[in-house]
């Protein structure tokens, strides 16, 4: 029996700056990945019933920030098991700590590294 090839994965990216959502963006349809842009956590909070299987962040941002959409995210059950990666100048042990309570599997802080970046995104989406 032919191998069904695997599904691409879908990943909403989440950041005010135009230039960084169209970098990552772009970098991650590259490597084969479905791509969801949203310019703040409102309209991000509007593309979940997608049910991206991976959340790229900032955490300040307008309207409402990337925290606030995490916990969104973890309130519902059905987005609950979503894995976060912050994407975020704010770079305070105390700003981490608050990421990584709120489930961020990564926390990267800016200026970031887009290898960096595409290796973590890798790991915490494709199979062990």
């Amino acid at each position: 029996m032919a191998q069904q090839p695997p599904t691409k994965k879908r990943i909403l990216v989440v950041d005010d700056d135009q230039a960084i959502r169209t970098m990552v963006g772009k970098a991650l349809q590259a490597k084969g990945y479905d791509v969801m842009l949203a310019k703040d956590g409102l309209e991000a909070s509007e593309m979940l019933g997608k049910k991206p299987d991976l959340l790229i962040c900032d955490v300040m941002m307008p309207n409402f920030d990337g925290f606030t959409l995490a916990k969104l995210v973890k309130a519902h059950a059905e987005l609950r098991a979503m894995p976060i990666i912050f994407l975020t100048a704010k770079a305070q042990p105390k700003d981490v700590a608050t990421g990584i309570s709120l489930g961020a599997r990564h926390y990267l802080t800016k200026p970031f590294s887009i290898k960096d970046l595409l290796d973590k995104v890798d790991k915490t989406v494709q199979p062990a």
